[in-house]
């Protein structure tokens, strides 16, 4: 078929090599022209930002250059190798030849290589999303309500110049807390033991600053204890209940932490609500474990509020499913 378009009265030999000379001709340039395609559509048109658009504009600016090579290098072959000159009757079956083959071949080529791009374009957003939680998860980690510290420096002050042995006691469990901060931005999983010793330490300050006005009521089975959690999850949560309500004698705030059945830890505290001038700014603590909690499992945190009391049921993470 190919010969049929330099049929001369060279011979046979002479057209067969002018037909394979024309369409190795032919294949090099397409090759390297759609190259040069494909990188000036990846620099202004790239495959992440206009998807569809691209593919059909690509296939048709590849579609129209191979004809144009196809005819201009027919017609140059033509012209100069041969003594007949281009045939308007034979122009014609070549580009009919030619869309036959190239449309169904580049169809082929750019939904591959659509496809291709598509997949690495995945791997590229997956990879950022992953970096993205990651870094969030970091500062997540890092959390500390600055009231905390501001507040406990302000009571070490006092008790230095009232009781120098409570004031030891104090310090030492204010540097336990930052030591276990610390130490959990190391850490994607404690176990609950760990977060359990921890939290002995926070409590201690939180009894030193409202004395008998808050209370706290921790019964946790023994299996659970070796059970998994983000870092300073209690902390958050007990946190969170100090800074949404009042705290007084007539009205103490009362925290319960208890394991329940399931591989749930559930965290209650009574509710005497601020009113919202008197709230803290901050972040929200329930905020912080959710999306933490997604981040190492489908596992959901439930939270209950019915107005005399809030509720806050958090999984207990077993270490093979995480």
């Amino acid at each position: 078929m190919l010969a049929y378009f330099f049929a001369t009265e060279l011979g046979i030999e002479t057209t067969l090599v002018i037909t394979v000379s024309w369409f190795t001709t032919v294949v090099i340039l397409l090759w390297l022209g759609n190259q040069l395609i494909t990188q000036q559509f990846n620099k202004y048109f790239p495959w992440l930002k206009y998807g569809t658009k691209r593919f059909y504009a690509h296939l048709s600016v590849g579609i129209i250059y191979s004809l144009v090579v196809t005819n201009i290098t027919y017609v140059v072959f033509k012209v100069l190798l041969t003594a007949d000159p281009p045939v308007y009757e034979q122009i014609i079956v070549m580009n009919t030849f030619g869309l036959a083959i190239f449309i169904p071949l580049f169809s082929i080529y750019f939904s591959v290589h659509f496809l291709n791009q598509w997949k690495e374009s995945e791997l590229v957003a997956e990879k950022f999303k992953k970096e993205t939680v990651h870094a969030e998860l970091v500062s997540l980690k890092n959390h500390l309500d600055p009231h905390f510290l501001f507040n406990n420096l302000n009571i070490l002050s006092s008790l230095i110049d009232k009781d120098k042995g409570l004031s030891k006691d104090f310090l030492d469990n204010f540097a336990e807390v930052y030591r276990v901060i610390l130490k959990s931005k190391d850490e994607d999983l404690i176990s609950l033991d760990e977060e359990l010793q921890f939290i002995e330490s926070y409590v201690y300050l939180l009894k030193t600053r409202f004395e008998d006005n808050i209370r706290f009521d921790i019964q946790i089975k023994a299996d659970d204890r070796f059970k998994m959690l983000p870092p300073l999850t209690l902390q958050l949560l007990v946190e969170n209940a100090i800074k949404h309500n009042i705290i007084s004698e007539k009205r103490p705030l009362l925290v319960s932490i208890k394991s329940d059945e399931g591989n749930f830890l559930v965290v209650e505290n009574s509710l005497y609500r601020k009113p919202d001038e008197l709230k803290e700014v901050g972040g929200s603590g329930l905020d912080n474990i959710r999306k933490r909690y997604n981040y190492f499992s489908d596992a959901k945190v439930h939270v209950e509020d019915n107005n005399d009391l809030f509720k806050v049921v958090v999984p207990l993470l077993e270490v093979e499913t995480v």
